[in-house]
């Protein structure tokens, strides 16, 4: 029987918990964020934006899942947007058919959050759960992607960009697949009937905490303060 030095064997049992990690597969695994594109809002979508439209494109992507984007103007400067948007535990309070909200744990740059919510169209009604990380760079873009949940896909981006310092054009992309049945013609009126709304609760909620900010900021003019005056004599 052929025996090994104490010390090589101390080296193979060192090693084994490395082997193991590369060969054992994560318990989900995170795209890489792509990059930022040069223009995501173009010159002709800026002038509808501007004018209040909102703006949302669906699409029929490969194996089931759907596309969908959607854009709008939020005369608010990208922070009270992104406030808006990561706001995970008050969701509920403001985001049409979201139920229930909240951060599950807070790692800094990234956060784990669940949201649940009902969906469907016509026949097909369902309250469905996710459970997501989130992370990017603050005020600029946001990465979302289910690591739990009721779909087999869910993953997509919120992108602020900035207009002149005082407002937003913010767009919104997401694939979508879910775990249960649910044809596809289905989940695109879901997204077309949704997504708008989505995007003008987020509008309403940034202008909301822009105006408080304003409000709190606002200074005390010297007829007021004679008012103040001669009320407490």
């Amino acid at each position: 029987m052929k025996t090994y030095p104490r010390s090589l064997c101390r080296l193979l049992l060192a090693l084994v918990p490395a082997i193991l990690l590369t060969i054992a597969p994560p318990a989900y695994a995170l795209p890489e964020p792509p990059p930022a594109a040069i223009a995501q809002v173009s010159t002709d979508q800026k002038a509808k934006l501007l004018s209040g439209e909102v703006i949302v494109a669906i699409s029929s992507m490969q194996e089931g899942v759907t596309g969908v984007t959607g854009q709008i103007y939020i005369a608010a400067p990208p922070q009270k947007v992104w406030e808006a948007i990561t706001d995970y535990d008050n969701h509920k309070n403001f985001v049409p058919n979201v139920l229930e909200s909240g951060v599950l744990a807070d790692n800094g740059n990234e956060k784990i959050m669940f949201e649940k919510g009902k969906s469907g169209v016509f026949l097909f009604q369902k309250k469905v759960y996710t459970k997501m990380k989130v992370w990017g760079e603050q005020s600029k873009r946001l990465y979302f992607q289910q690591i739990e949940g009721d779909f087999q896909v869910y993953r997509g981006e919120w992108i602020l960009d900035d207009h002149q310092g005082k407002g937003t054009f913010l767009t919104y992309r997401a694939e979508v697949k879910p775990d249960f049945f649910a044809p596809q013609f289905a989940v695109r009126n879901v997204q077309e009937r949704d997504c708008p709304r989505m995007m003008m609760a987020m509008k309403k909620q940034a202008e909301t905490l822009l105006l408080k900010t304003e409000n709190t900021r606002q200074p005390v003019t010297r007829s007021q303060k004679n008012a103040a005056g001669s009320s407490q004599s």
